[in-house]
């Protein structure tokens, strides 16, 4: 037991012995670190130094490793901030460099039609001030969405928009939208040009927007996608490009619901909780005549020096509500009735948020009553029109009154008045009988009393319909229009579309016909959308344009003005762009049909289990003879004959 007594402070002793020498040893090894810049520009420390460094590795021996001639150059070349021999050496702090600045800001405009309808348009804007393309990553994202951010540093993406639409703009009843979309979905992306694999970059761009807005843009592939020459340049920062790093496509079809809503508005920087982001209500929304979301990614000017640049995402919801899809009993809208909810904050990380009502045609109140009513009007020029807003800032708390809501009410008092027929104007439709062969016609309209303009016209049609492009002629009151330019690219079976662009000068007050003759294609039986006698559908048609304006427009870019009326760059103050869009078609190409395979199927298994099946069975059962039983008499003979020793009969 003594021993025992004895073993247990032997060992403690052993213990705190060791941890003493541990401890010393650290000490050395930090006093020989925080001491090695002094002992280095001291000449009475310099062999101890020189003594302790040589007990450490090579690689400290290297990075703390000093020759005369260095310590000479430095005495030569030390300026007078350069601290002298043996002073103490302060750490160098890296400079903090700036995080990148941000805002974002909100707009709804309301524009009452004479039809009783209504157009309300939504603009949220996001303006970042860094550059995804100088190969700095970004890790902080804080107003920008992130998925966003990483699909463009990711792809080298220069520009991106993409728009979800249901329905068809009804231009010479709504007028012009302020920015128009085609129905079904769109996607056109510049790439930078150091991407080397354009179209497997674009292929994978497709799969990931696919998976960001729960969309099926992951069908687009080489046989809806085309390379325009003219159209479709970039919105953003410079505007000569190589068209080879453009890619455009379309899915007509594509049916627009609350899935790819849903993820559009967790885009926003306050989501669906604040702000006007409160009033997207799904159930609303597509409970319209017409819905079109989109995204536009692109890089801007700070200053019309362009010194600085900045990243802007621009989303925008455009919804027309008509009487008869909302049930509406009078003609009187008001924020609950559109959207089932009011408006009671601003979003909190919005520097802007703000509501325009067009009260353009309503200067003394004749067509409609606005309640509230407010003192706050702008003016701007809007598709070359001057237009009267009143305006409605919800940043201040006045805004909401005493009710801490707003509820805008329109009421309208009377239904006369015509509206401002567009300038510019397009329709498309198929002419011809069977399934054969068919037409295209193309019709554009200028509206415009005494001034001609030149149209820039897009066909993408599919491979499938195989256009005679000898056949198209252009004519323009009766008379041949030659196009000044034209670029067509031929189609190849199930693998590119055709593309046509054409420079076409239309006459003032005209109707300008696009005619071009195809021949419809058969296909193989799986390449058959599940319901083939509904049709095909062919894409829009694109018509792109500088239209005489009826006002001088402001071009400086420098001026704040609502976004909605800022959008597309135009360096021509008696101009204005604008881009059209024509009706998708709907086209029958010759089916089989599909009942038949059924009846072949049913018939080829009758005759396979009547007749080979029972040539079959005669041919593999094999046949035994059984003798009949034999009678009672017999039997008992047999028995008899047996006992005698006799053989049976």
């Amino acid at each position: 037991m003594a021993a025992y007594r004895c073993y247990y402070p032997a060992v403690l002793l052993i213990l705190c012995s060791f941890s003493v020498f541990v401890v010393a040893d650290t000490e050395d090894a930090t006093l020989i670190n925080g001491q090695d810049v002094t002992a280095l520009n001291s000449p009475q420390t310099a062999s101890k130094t020189a003594a302790q460094t040589a007990e450490q590795p090579a690689v400290e021996e290297r990075q703390w490793e000093a020759t005369a001639s260095a310590a000479a150059a430095d005495d030569q070349d030390r300026t007078p901030d350069t601290p002298a021999p043996g002073a103490e050496v302060q750490p160098v702090v890296p400079p903090v460099l700036p995080e990148p600045k941000d805002s974002f800001q909100e707009e709804l405009v309301f524009r009452p039609l004479h039809s009783g309808d209504i157009y309300a348009s939504f603009q949220f804007r996001t303006l970042w001030e860094t550059d995804f393309m100088r190969g700095n990553k970004v890790s902080h994202y804080r107003l920008f969405p992130k998925s966003l951010g990483q699909v463009i540093s990711k792809f080298s993406v220069r520009e991106l928009h993409i728009s979800f639409t249901q329905g068809y703009w009804r231009t010479m009843q709504w007028g012009q939208p302020f920015l128009p979309s085609p129905p079904g979905a769109e996607l056109w992306v510049w790439f930078q040009d150091s991407v080397t694999d354009v179209d497997g970059t674009w292929k994978e761009l497709t799969n990931v927007l696919s998976g960001i807005f729960c969309a099926s843009l992951n069908f687009i592939d080489s046989t809806n996608t085309v390379e325009p020459s003219a159209s479709f340049k970039p919105l953003g920062i410079g505007n000569e490009t190589d068209p080879r790093f453009l890619r455009y496509a379309t899915l007509p079809r594509e049916i627009v619901c609350t899935e790819n809503l849903t993820p559009w508005k967790k885009l926003l920087p306050c989501g669906s909780k604040a702000g006007l982001a409160v009033l997207l209500k799904s159930e609303k929304l597509f409970h319209s005549s017409f819905h079109s979301q989109t995204v536009h990614i692109r890089p801007v000017c700070q200053d019309w020096q362009c010194k600085t640049t900045s990243w802007e995402l621009r989303q925008t919801l455009n919804v027309v509500f008509d009487l008869h899809t909302s049930g509406q009993s009078k003609r009187e809208w008001s924020l609950f009735k559109m959207f089932s909810r009011t408006l009671t904050e601003a979003c909190p990380l919005a520097s802007s948020s703000k509501i325009y009502i067009d009260i353009t045609d309503n200067p003394q109140g004749e067509q409609f009553e606005l309640t509230p009513a407010t003192t706050l009007l702008s003016q701007a020029v809007v598709l070359g029109d001057r237009r009267t807003f009143s305006v409605y800032d919800l940043t201040q708390q006045a805004t909401f009154g005493n009710t801490r809501s707003l509820n805008l009410l329109i009421r309208w008092k009377s239904s006369e008045g015509d509206m401002l027929r567009p300038l510019l104007h397009a329709e498309r439709y198929v002419a011809g009988y069977g399934l054969q062969t068919g037409e295209i016609h193309t019709l554009m309209y200028n509206n415009h009393p005494y001034r001609s303009f030149p149209v820039l016209l897009l066909d993408s049609v599919p491979w499938y319909l195989r256009l005679y492009i000898h056949t198209l002629t252009v004519t323009s009151k009766g008379k041949d229009n030659n196009p000044s330019f034209i670029h067509y690219q031929p189609s190849k079976d199930r693998v590119r579309p055709h593309l046509l662009e054409m420079l076409v000068q239309l006459p003032p007050n005209s109707v300008t016909e696009v005619t071009v003759q195809f021949e419809r294609a058969l296909l193989k039986w799986t390449e058959y959308t599940p319901d083939p006698n509904h049709g095909f559908y062919v894409g829009s048609s694109v018509i792109s344009s500088l239209v005489p304006s009826i006002v001088a427009m402001d071009t400086n870019s420098t001026r704040e003005r609502p976004l909605f009326s800022s959008f597309f760059p135009c360096k021509e103050e008696s101009s204005y762009f604008v881009r059209v869009y024509t009706e998708p078609l709907l086209v029958n190409l010759p089916t089989p049909d599909f009942s038949m395979p059924y009846n072949v199927i049913c018939l080829t298994c009758t005759v396979v289990a009547v007749g080979y099946g029972s040539l079959y069975n005669l041919l593999t059962r094999s046949f035994q003879i059984e003798e009949p039983s034999p009678g009672l008499a017999k039997r008992i003979a047999n028995v008899i004959r047996k006992m005698r020793g006799v053989p049976p009969l």
